[in-house]
């Protein structure tokens, strides 16, 4: 279980409200960190990688590469804007080690900055049109809680789930915040199953704490060769096994609600790793709502198909527990910056 691919080098700006800053501020921020943290020179990076930006606004930057090319001085050889969701980051990963293996760089910037506006400001209604179908979705008012909350409905119906496993999810994720200084829940104590379920109701079956905590946010991973991630830092990340497929984008043209592409993916990443999911002792799950991480668990094979909610229920996933989730708070409690969300959990 050897790679010649690493991550060399992260940095985040912590989850919060930054009302002043626009996304170049943000990427500055970024840019900054990874250079004067790690020392690392700026004509290292000759790859850049870029999520989108402003998009949870409403009003996305169109190209968010330009702003970065242009704060690292102009240096690349290989540059991409990725826009896949929370799935951005670990796309990146897998983008740059193909970039790196042949030849097109030899050092790629992973980078995304994210702004959410307040509540009530007409930001939810742009996002919907960006990202949901438009004839299935959008005529119907649909918003992105009630999408998932349609696809978390059936889950519950064919699995067998309850809306206490959803609320374990979501206990379990300010578990992990509590013990996470930087996490934008940390100081907001422990829930309890009951406190999910009281909390008010946004879209059947979620309640208010079974979401995910729009904020402000950004950072970076640096992935390069092996060898160069060794000249950085004495303890790289070496990158395993990656699978990537795309089945439908959106909710309602999915050909199964209950079999993602997290099946397909899982397997070719296990096999190329040479591992299986008995082998892992940690797990990172895109979590916008409590009902995802379920699905995943089950998908990727650490649990069988409506068994997930009994590992939930049996503290396996807590701090202390044998397959330790989301341990820096999820996006439900440490908080959810966009489409840079997945770079928290990287």
């Amino acid at each position: 279980m050897s790679s010649d691919i690493a991550i060399a080098a992260t940095f985040e700006i912590p989850p919060r409200r930054y009302p002043d800053l626009q996304s170049a501020d943000l990427f500055r921020m970024v840019i900054e960190g990874v250079v004067d943290n790690w020392g690392i020179a700026p004509n290292l990076i000759d790859g850049i990688m870029v999520g989108p930006s402003n998009q949870s606004t409403g009003k996305p930057d169109v190209y968010p590469h330009d702003i970065v090319i242009n704060l690292l001085g102009g240096h690349a050889r290989f540059m991409e804007t990725i826009n896949l969701g929370g799935a951005t980051f670990s796309v990146m990963v897998g983008r740059a080690a193909m970039a790196i293996r042949q030849g097109a760089a030899k050092a790629v910037l992973c980078i995304g900055a994210g702004k959410f506006t307040k509540p009530g400001a007409g930001a939810a209604e742009e996002m919907v049109k960006m990202i949901a179908e438009p004839d299935f979705e959008v005529p119907y008012g649909a918003y992105i809680p009630a999408i998932y909350a349609l696809a978390a409905s059936h889950y519950l119906a064919r699995r067998g789930a309850t809306q206490q496993d959803f609320a374990r999810i979501a206990v379990s994720a300010r578990r992990w915040a509590l013990r996470n200084p930087r996490a934008l829940m940390h100081s907001k104590g422990e829930i309890s199953v009951e406190d999910v379920l009281a909390s008010r109701l946004i879209s059947e079956p979620f309640h208010f704490l079974d979401c995910s905590v729009p904020t402000d946010g950004g950072g970076a991973i640096l992935v390069t060769s092996a060898d160069i991630a060794r000249s950085i830092t004495a303890q790289p990340a070496y990158l395993l096994g990656y699978g990537e497929v795309h089945t439908h984008g959106t909710f309602s043209q999915a050909p199964d609600l209950l079999e993602t592409g997290a099946v397909v993916t899982g397997r070719a990443a296990f096999a190329q790793a040479g591992l299986t999911p008995a082998d892992i002792d940690l797990v990172q799950i895109y979590d916008a709502f409590s009902y995802t991480p379920l699905i995943m668990l089950e998908n990727l094979g650490f649990a069988g198909p409506g068994e997930a909610g009994a590992l939930a229920r049996s503290g396996a996933l807590d701090p202390g527990g044998r397959l330790p989730l989301n341990t820096h708070g999820g996006l439900m409690s440490f908080g959810h910056t966009g489409d840079t969300s997945g770079l928290s959990m990287l």
